[in-house]
């Protein structure tokens, strides 16, 4: 269970820094958490386009979690 524990911290760090990453200033400002082995993406975003964008940089490192994209279209 600790290894669990450990893989799933990292794996929330590995999708925020995929975040952090990002040129597009709204996305870094995403969150991204493990909940009910799923990565849940919240957030807000001016366009559509910057929500999908964030969900597929969190989707390349999801390890096979499936990702929530809650991230709000201002």
């Amino acid at each position: 269970m600790a290894n669990s524990s450990l893989h799933d911290a990292d794996l929330e760090i590995r999708a925020q820094l995929s975040l952090s990453a990002s040129p597009i200033f709204a996305i870094r400002e995403l969150q991204v958490r493990r909940e009910n082995n799923e990565l849940v993406l919240r957030g807000r975003v001016p366009t559509f386009y910057f929500k999908q964008v964030a969900q597929e940089l969190v989707r390349a490192v999801a390890s096979g979690y499936p990702v929530v994209n809650r991230v709000e279209v201002d």
